[in-house]
């Protein structure tokens, strides 16, 4: 009995204990920051990507006999394609839809869909509208606009562990650019 109570009143290594009950409680929001801080970078990535993979018709097809691109230019998706991959997700981007088409600017500064539009699948052959219509329109003259949407597929580090697991894995982003 005397063992026991001696047993019970020592209480070396109770700090020890106390600090791996902590530690333990303290670990699996740390791993969640991590991770949902990853996932944020690659959804900023995946948006920088969709942007550089339409910028990149400037610089690929600089012609007016270029324009439609989706018509003329046959070295476009391949450059979209290519600059979307230049950020640090790599060849894991993928470029799911490319669409040119006329739009008219709202009053929000948001694009507007014209007309027909194309994808790379269907060239964009319509002849541009020669106005927006009646709206509440920026621009009263409808432009030929690049829209791009990169997609990701993102995997937790700390799958099944941390709140990132419960976030959708199938990032996309758009960037919609005037190109003429």
């Amino acid at each position: 009995m005397r063992a026991l109570r001696s047993y019970l009143a020592d209480t070396r290594g109770a700090a020890a204990l106390e600090f791996g009950l902590v530690l333990s409680m303290l670990t699996l929001p740390m791993l969640s920051v991590i991770d949902i801080g990853i996932y944020t970078y690659d959804k900023m990535q995946l948006q920088n990507a969709a942007q550089m993979g339409s910028q990149s018709v400037w610089a690929t097809c600089t012609t007016d006999a270029t324009w439609p691109v989706t018509k003329y230019c046959s070295a476009a998706q391949t450059a979209i394609t290519s600059a979307a991959q230049t950020t640090s997700l790599g060849t894991n981007v993928t470029v799911s839809t490319t669409v040119e088409g006329y739009y008219c600017v709202d009053g929000n500064g948001v694009p507007q869909p014209i007309g027909s539009t194309g994808t790379f699948a269907s060239p964009l052959t319509a002849t541009a509208p020669t106005s927006c219509g009646s709206g509440t329109w920026t621009s009263k003259k409808p432009a030929d606009y690049i829209s791009v949407t990169a997609a990701y597929t993102y995997t937790p580090v700390f799958s099944g562990i941390s709140v990132a697991s419960l976030l959708t894995p199938s990032l996309t982003s758009t960037s919609t650019i005037p190109v003429k």
